[in-house]
């Protein structure tokens, strides 16, 4: 592990995006509709919507809400418009920035992701520009205050069931898991009542940057901010650190 912990990043947003929550719902609804679009509506043989579905719980999604809109896909799959696009580029001093969207339209959503990195003094780059400099993993962040199992039964639990690794931060228990054991380790997890505070296939950063000048600090700030604003945004993976 790279010992930067998502923890406190996770809290903040989550306490940030509250009042937002209903936003939080509409972006992973486009994810079940274009999951159950591509693979069909059944979980247990559609690998994404068994991902997207972990994420929308972790999010404190109704599981109403999601069989809702599992349903309202299946039988509507064809007004199912959305597309995937992602970026890649530079923030200020070479920071890697990563942007997955899910759009209806590219024209809008490419001008909105380039005029982001401009306002934060950065650019957009080709494809795998940055990409080679994370690692696609899951990740499952666990609250130490919810998490009644000991640590080293949580750890076994977790690598019993195919997790690659076990991280004890301060305030959480971080475990990854190659992204095709990543379903595995959160039913085992799930079947034991372990609450998580985030549960997904990420892309994990390989190295941090730090950055030391307030201007930089300023600028990635607005071109997240600027991002996470976005509705066609879903996903934003960067190597700055925050810690």
């Amino acid at each position: 592990m790279s010992g930067h912990s998502k923890f406190a990043n996770i809290k903040h947003k989550k306490e940030k995006n509250d009042a937002a929550k209903g936003k939080i719902f509409t972006m992973i609804g486009r994810e079940i509709a274009v999951a159950v679009k591509d693979g069909g509506p059944d979980p247990a043989n559609n690998f994404k919507l068994a991902q997207v579905i972990a994420k929308a719980k972790a999010n404190n999604m109704p599981n109403d809400t999601i069989e809702r809109g599992i349903k309202k896909a299946a039988g509507d799959g064809g007004s199912v418009n959305y597309e995937q696009a992602t970026y890649e580029g530079y923030g200020p001093s070479g920071t890697a920035i990563i942007v997955k969207c899910l759009t209806d339209n590219k024209n809008r959503t490419a001008a909105n992701v380039r005029n982001a990195f401009t306002k934060g003094q950065g650019s957009i780059g080709t494809q795998g520009c940055v990409s080679y400099m994370f690692d696609e993993k899951g990740q499952i962040i666990i609250d130490k205050e919810e998490c009644s199992m000991d640590a080293d039964d949580l750890m076994m639990t977790a690598l019993d069931a195919g997790a690659e690794d076990f991280s004890d931060e301060e305030d959480s228990y971080e475990i990854t898991t190659a992204p095709e054991d990543f379903d595995m380790v959160h039913k085992a997890l799930d079947e034991q009542g372990i609450m998580m505070v985030s549960a997904e296939v990420t892309m994990i950063p390989q190295t941090y940057v730090t950055l030391t000048e307030e201007a930089d600090i300023t600028n990635i700030g607005r071109i997240l901010d600027l991002l996470e604003e976005d509705d066609d945004v879903q996903e934003v993976y960067h190597n700055y650190s925050q810690d």
